[in-house]
């Protein structure tokens, strides 16, 4: 988030703080060596946000952090509606930016296109994107287009679902952790979980995993989500470990929630999964 009012301040401030040393070696020799622009442009600052600190920081972030949590605060006394709200706790929640962090690889389809980014930024602005419309299963789409999210019908929903099931299979076979992947795995029970190891993971028990996708903005959920970031998928989380509650002696269950905004614990957790399979894979190599 960039906030409009203050931009040049905290830039100059963090340029000056950290060459400091530098500048009082250049005006050592000079007659007016006082650097009245820096203790002005301070004191500025110390105005609008408070003390500044004996030792001036030289990273930016420290300077700027006044200004976002100002702006911040500004927009979010300005929404007015569940679905706002919802929008935008899980557009601010940690982690939720790490999208733009992926590189543009096209063979890996990392690479968006000009309406799949409209529609990216669309969603965490909470804006309109489409007219309001009749969806083919029959249930009403409104000007957000958040029905795409639910539909049974939707376009290639199991085709994504599947896809993501093997980016995290593909992560244990590179750690050379071996996995399988089938629905209905556990027939005597009728659990469907997307995925177990074949080896004990931890404590002599099986690893399993299943995924899900959460939309915060949801009917459903919103009436939490615009209380609590991650509300939805811990929600969605505990309901899968309830559901595999009877598999607990055998298993060792991960849920992977997959959500379009937000971050919760149990994401954390399956990061932290990820994490520990790119660990082993560099110990492997």
């Amino acid at each position: 988030m960039c906030f409009r009012l203050h931009n040049g301040l905290p830039a100059f401030l963090a340029s000056a703080a950290s060459t400091l040393s530098l500048q009082v070696d250049i005006l050592a020799e000079c007659s007016n060596s006082d650097n009245g622009f820096l203790q002005n442009y301070l004191s500025d600052w110390s105005i609008k946000f408070g003390n500044v600190p004996d030792v001036l920081p030289g990273k930016q972030t420290f300077w700027d952090r006044p200004g976002v949590l100002e702006e911040k605060a500004l927009v979010e006394a300005n929404l007015h509606t569940a679905h706002h709200q919802a929008s935008f706790l899980a557009a601010t929640s940690q982690h939720s930016g790490d999208w733009l962090f992926a590189l543009p690889i096209a063979s890996c389809e990392l690479k968006l296109d000009d309406e799949e980014v409209r529609v990216a930024v669309g969603w965490r602005q909470g804006l309109d994107l489409c007219i309001p419309h009749n969806c083919h299963c029959g249930s009403p789409v409104d000007a957000r287009g958040l029905h795409s999210f639910v539909c049974k019908k939707a376009p290639n929903r199991s085709a994504r679902h599947h896809a993501s099931n093997d980016l995290v299979a593909r992560s244990f076979a590179s750690a050379e952790v071996a996995v399988i992947k089938l629905a209905g795995l556990f027939r005597s029970n009728r659990k469907r979980p997307d995925g177990v190891s074949l080896i004990p993971w931890h404590s002599g028990k099986l690893l399993c995993w299943d995924i899900m996708v959460t939309c915060p903005l949801a009917e459903s959920y919103v009436d939490r989500t615009s209380h609590q970031a991650g509300s939805a998928a811990e929600l969605t989380a505990t309901r899968k470990e309830d559901k595999y509650v009877i598999l607990a002696p055998v298993i060792s269950l991960s849920p992977l929630p997959l959500r379009p905004w937000e971050f919760s614990t149990h994401q954390l957790a399956s990061s932290w999964l990820i994490m520990e399979n790119e660990s082993q894979l560099i110990l492997n190599n």
